[in-house]
C-alpha cells in the first residue's frame, strides 16, 4: 500500500531474525524482521512477535506480550501434571491419556 506512493515506492524492509538456543516457536507464529528470540524462550502458537523476546520468557498473542517466565511456567506444569502410569504411557500414550481424562470426568 505505501509503495503505491511516490515517496515510498522504493522502500524495503529487511531484518535478520535471530533465534537463540533452546527456544520453542509455536505453530503459525510470525516473527517480524529484526527480532531476536532470547535463549530458553517459548513463543505461543499463532503469536505475532514484533519485539525482542527476553531470555527465559514465555510470550504470546498479537502482538506478542510476556505471559510469564519459563521457570514459573515449568512450576505450573509440574503442579498441574496429573497422576499417570508411566509404563502404560510409554506403551500407549493415547490409551493412557484417555484413561486420565475419563477419570477426571467422574
Amino acid at each position: 500500500m505505501i509503495r503505491d506512493t511516490e515517496r515510498a515506492k522504493d522502500v524495503i524492509k529487511y531484518g535478520k531474525i535471530v533465534i537463540k538456543d533452546n527456544c520453542f516457536i509455536g505453530l503459525g507464529s510470525i516473527i517480524l524482521p529484526g527480532v531476536t528470540i532470547g535463549p530458553n524462550s517459548i513463543v505461543a502458537a499463532g503469536s505475532v512477535v514484533t519485539k525482542d523476546v527476553e531470555p527465559d520468557t514465555v510470550v504470546g498473542g498479537n502482538p506478542a506480550k510476556k505471559i510469564t517466565t519459563v521457570p514459573e511456567y515449568m512450576e505450573k506444569c509440574i503442579i498441574n501434571c496429573p497422576e499417570y502410569d508411566k509404563t502404560a504411557y510409554k506403551q500407549d500414550k493415547k490409551k493412557e491419556v484417555l484413561r486420565i481424562l475419563e477419570s477426571k470426568e467422574q
